[in-house]
């Protein structure tokens, strides 16, 4: 068998890639903007969305039906510490006012990660809700910290109207000047190679949605 010289190999190849035609690239895919609904139809789409991830959402139109709810969810999950965003809105609604009349003891938003960690809930305000997947985003920053969606076992999300938006790209380009935001799509849910679904490992493993009328205040 005879062998080539290596520089014969070489050339051989070259001149083969040379007479190689290659086909143009394909255009990059465009997806359209998803258009929205009317709110009542986006509000409905989203809490449908959230239920079928395992979430339990549900309509405030009032304070009172606010403190009502409050109590029937510390009762159910047996909610002894809570922490929340200490937000306007909060302070507004009177959620620690609530929850401590409830007999909830209130750990600070700032308190350690362990401590966060020992509180049974968290809850937070929404910066944007995606009806399409459920999704909620919520933006890190000091006002927002963003372990307390994160840590508590029950994580509650309370949304306006307002934060409704059609899709991911109308998000991104509000958000694109901050460092940090968490996408909320239902509780924690982890699967091993074994595809065993086990809920709460790396996040809360409830997670309940309240929407807020617009006029919902103290």
């Amino acid at each position: 068998m005879t062998t080539l010289p290596r520089d014969q190999i070489l050339n051989s190849i070259r001149t083969t890639l040379k007479a190689t035609t290659r086909a143009p690239l394909p255009s990059a895919a465009r997806i359209a903007p998803r258009l929205p609904g009317d709110t009542e139809a986006e509000i409905a789409l989203l809490l449908s969305e959230i239920e079928k991830l395992g979430g339990t959402t549900c309509r405030i139109a009032n304070v009172e039906q606010l403190r009502n709810a409050l109590r029937e969810l510390v009762q159910k999950e047996k909610i002894a510490k809570s922490t929340a965003w200490e937000t306007k809105e909060m302070k507004e609604l009177g959620i620690a006012e609530t929850l401590a009349a409830l007999g909830v003891t209130i750990i600070s938003p700032d308190a350690s990660p362990r401590a966060l960690a020992e509180c049974d809930l968290g809850i937070t305000g929404v910066d944007a809700a995606l009806p399409e997947t459920g999704t909620l985003v919520l933006r890190s920053s000091h006002e927002h910290p963003q372990l307390v969606s994160l840590l508590p076992p029950v994580h509650l999300a309370i949304f306006r109207p307002s934060a409704l938006r059609a899709d991911l790209q109308n998000v991104f380009a509000e958000i694109k000047s901050d460092k940090r935001a968490v996408l909320v799509t239902g509780p924690s849910r982890t699967t091993d190679i074994e595809k065993v679904l086990t809920i709460g490992v790396h996040g809360p493993k409830a997670m309940y949605v309240w929407c807020m009328e617009e006029t919902t205040t103290n």
